[in-house]
């Protein structure tokens, strides 16, 4: 009805059908497509195995019937602009999907998420928003793997955020200011992706203070720099801080955390919560078409 896109919805239609008249909602404008029955099925199939030539024709066949195959294929194909799922499915389906039907962008080797949080107005502040990755995907990842994460964050937060991307790569450390592995890896991470992206804002390793507030950052590092006290992207060592502070933001603060947004694929695809509602549903939708 808001003229955000054309929503196809895969599936049954008699089910579809039926759903809509149980929650009285008018179907026009919205197209309906059963997998098993397209006419493009076979041609989703081919190109499946096209990369695959020791997969069974039959095998693929059946998994382009499965909505979450169909439409990652679909948006392959360019047939859609977007894949939005997740609501009904896990992550790990959604993903699996993604690898095996929709495939990695050239140059990938680590996909990853990330969220978009908007924090509200509070004292003196403005609403802000962030984005925060990984969150949903890479558990443990290497420097190299959160060098990939950084830069496909910073990719992502140039389509989204009305400034340039400054990507803190954060730590329990700042700077050396401790030894550990862990923090070693992180400051790792950030000399790979400057490498890589020199034009852009890396900084790390750094504390989550120091990534956010300019007077921590003052006191905390040696050199006055752009990232410092004015993050506006937040990349996590790993799954399980990025998870939870994403929660932690979410349910204290009074946070939106919009997403998660998948990132290195070869098309736009976003894996929903499980718990969206359905604000969150066209919210997610309307930004995942933003980075197509």
């Amino acid at each position: 009805d808001e003229g955000l896109g054309r929503p196809v919805l895969l599936g049954d239609p008699d089910d579809v059908r039926r759903a809509a008249t149980a929650a009285d909602i008018d179907l026009a404008g919205i197209d309906l497509i059963d997998p098993a029955l397209s006419p493009e099925l076979g041609a989703y199939a081919h190109a499946y195995l096209a990369s695959r030539p020791n997969k069974k024709p039959g095998i693929a066949a059946r998994l382009m019937q499965k909505p979450l195959f169909f439409g990652a294929a679909m948006v392959r194909a360019g047939h859609a602009d977007a894949m939005v799922a997740g609501a009904a499915n896990t992550t790990a389906r959604v993903i699996e999907a993604g690898k095996m039907a929709l495939g990695l962008r050239p140059g990938v080797e680590t996909p990853s998420s990330f969220f978009l949080i908007t924090v509200p107005a509070r004292d003196d502040a403005p609403e802000q928003n962030l984005i925060f990755a990984d969150c949903a995907l890479t558990i443990d990842p290497t420097a190299e793997e959160l060098a990939d994460i950084a830069q496909a964050s910073a990719i992502s937060a140039a389509r989204l955020l009305p400034e340039a991307p400054r990507v803190a790569l954060l730590s329990f450390s700042t700077h050396g200011s401790a030894r550990h592995p862990a923090a070693e890896k992180v400051a790792r991470a950030t000399a790979i992706v400057r490498e890589r992206l020199p034009d852009v804002a890396f900084d790390g390793e750094l504390q989550a203070d120091t990534a956010l507030v300019e007077r921590v950052a003052v006191a905390k590092c040696r050199e006055p720099g752009v990232v410092a006290g004015w993050a506006n992207v937040l990349i996590f060592p790993d799954l399980s801080s990025g998870n939870i502070a994403c929660k932690l933001v979410q349910h204290l603060a009074g946070a939106r955390a919009i997403g998660p947004f998948c990132q290195g694929f070869a098309g736009p695809l976003c894996d929903l919560s499980r718990g969206a509602s359905v604000d969150d549903i066209v919210t997610a939708t309307a930004v995942t078409l933003v980075l197509g």
